[in-house]
């Protein structure tokens, strides 16, 4: 037992410090993506989807690390990456603020989840989306019909800015969105987002790192999907176990994600009436 376990933890190591070496190898992810593909294969997608929404960099290991850490935290249902924005990374900027842009590759977000749900009916549907990602995660549920909600959201370090409307979102989502964040994400989310804009194009720290705050003015139906289908969940030390050191991709670490993120998608607290 004791080797297993030193195995265990070996793996456990390697995986996230594999993972945190993505800070120097994020780009090779759009030009070898080595198993990623078997997680969409037909027994996983008759099981369920969950799309993976890539920050401003394209897809790349970041996003990789996530789609593995879902996997390994034992998410049955197909994991892909889901690509919204040019591929180049170095229109991050363009990504970032193309607003017109931004909501037709929202819609295209929207439109693979109805085709989903089309062709696999009562399937399980996960969004989850890092960075300017979680940003479109909410844009593309915005767009959804209402008799077409997903299951749980995950943003990972949104950056959307924290007044951002969350009515619509809310009431697209069956269980919960999971806001993580950490104040600790202040280069990208805070100074970066300060200069350059929110996806939803403000001029403010974002909801990534300070949480989100109501919009004056809800009726008490809307403020009940906020106290019951919105859960903020800071850093907090404990996730330095899981190689999240609170920057702005600590949140992508697999081991993290396998950790912290798949269970919260595994089991999904039961969704309140609409």
């Amino acid at each position: 037992m004791r080797v297993i376990g030193r195995l265990t933890s070996l793996k456990r190591w390697y995986r996230g410090g594999l993972s945190a070496m993505s800070l120097f190898t994020a780009p090779l992810g759009r030009v070898y993506r080595g198993p990623l593909r078997s997680l969409a294969s037909p027994e996983r997608l008759d099981k369920g989807l969950t799309l993976i929404l890539p920050g401003i960099e394209a897809e790349s290991f970041f996003n990789h690390s996530v789609a593995y850490g879902l996997a390994d935290g034992g998410v049955p249902t197909a994991i892909v990456v889901h690509d919204w924005t040019t591929t180049w990374m170095p229109m991050f900027l363009y990504h970032l603020r193309a607003w017109k842009r931004n909501l037709r590759a929202a819609q295209t977000v929207a439109d693979r989840i109805l085709a989903y749900q089309r062709d696999f009916p009562g399937r399980p549907v996960n969004l989850v989306g890092h960075s300017a990602g979680g940003a479109m995660a909410l844009l593309a549920l915005r767009q959804l019909p209402p008799e077409n909600a997903v299951d749980a959201v995950l943003l990972l370090g949104a950056a959307v800015s924290p007044g951002f409307d969350l009515t619509v979102p809310l009431a697209r989502v069956k269980h919960k969105i999971w806001n993580i964040t950490s104040k600790f994400d202040w280069i990208y989310l805070g100074l970066g987002t300060l200069f350059l804009g929110t996806v939803d194009g403000r001029h403010a720290v974002s909801a990534g790192a300070r949480g989100f705050h109501r919009p004056p003015g809800l009726t008490p139906e809307q403020s009940k999907l906020y106290d019951e289908r919105l859960v903020e969940t800071p850093f907090s030390r404990s996730m330095l176990r899981s190689f999240n050191l609170g920057g702005h991709f600590g949140y992508t670490n697999r081991v993290f994600v396998e950790e912290w993120l798949a269970p919260l998608l595994l089991s999904p607290p039961p969704s309140m009436s609409s």
